[in-house]
């Protein structure tokens, strides 16, 4: 592999990292909880201008998922998150890299592996340590996983639509217009 290439591994994992960190500062249960509002996801966008995004994306969501484990002390349970979040991102940026050729379709990528993977695994993990309200509510889901899988479905869906479309597709066209886009990338690889 070259160091370019590892380079660009190495800073799109740490931006991602970083900008899921801030988001479980700023934001808190709504970037980590049954929304999952992580304005980190924007950068999903990476995935449609270099292959270098999909390790990037997944290590950095490895990185931010494992130091959310041991701040919120969700402990072994948190590694459904480290695993399956980090698999719905790879999978995602997978997706995205192969329909870059139609960036508005290639966002759709991480909105949909999103909605469909983390909320199987999210009421596990937030019954196991204790609690499932839905946000902005005081309805308690504890025991109704499919009501549970409905609910993050569509909350989960839209946070990342949003994310991916009002954050991320103006990102992707700034980055791509830039000296460093998918044009400069190319030439350089």
């Amino acid at each position: 592999m070259k160091a370019s290439y590892l380079a660009r591994v190495g800073i799109i994992a740490a931006a991602y990292a970083a900008a899921s960190l801030a988001s479980l500062l700023f934001l808190g249960s709504l970037a980590w909880g049954p929304i999952q509002f992580r304005v980190s996801e924007a950068l999903c966008v990476l995935a449609l201008i270099t292959p270098a995004a999909i390790p990037g994306l997944t290590l950095g969501c490895v990185i931010a998922n494992v130091i959310n484990m041991v701040i919120t002390g969700s402990g072994a349970l948190g590694l459904l998150d480290v695993v399956f979040g980090s698999l719905a991102t790879c999978i995602g940026a997978l997706i995205s890299w192969k329909l870059r050729e139609k960036p508005l379709l290639a966002l759709a990528g991480p909105v949909l592996t999103n909605a469909l993977i983390v909320p199987a695994y999210l009421p596990i993990l937030l019954m196991g340590i204790g609690y499932y309200t839905i946000p902005f509510t005081s309805i308690q889901l504890d025991g109704a996983w499919f009501a549970m899988y409905v609910f993050g479905l569509i909350a989960t869906g839209a946070g990342e639509a949003v994310i991916m479309y009002v954050l991320g597709r103006p990102l992707f066209y700034v980055l791509d217009r830039s000296p460093f886009g998918a044009h400069a990338v190319e030439v350089s690889s």
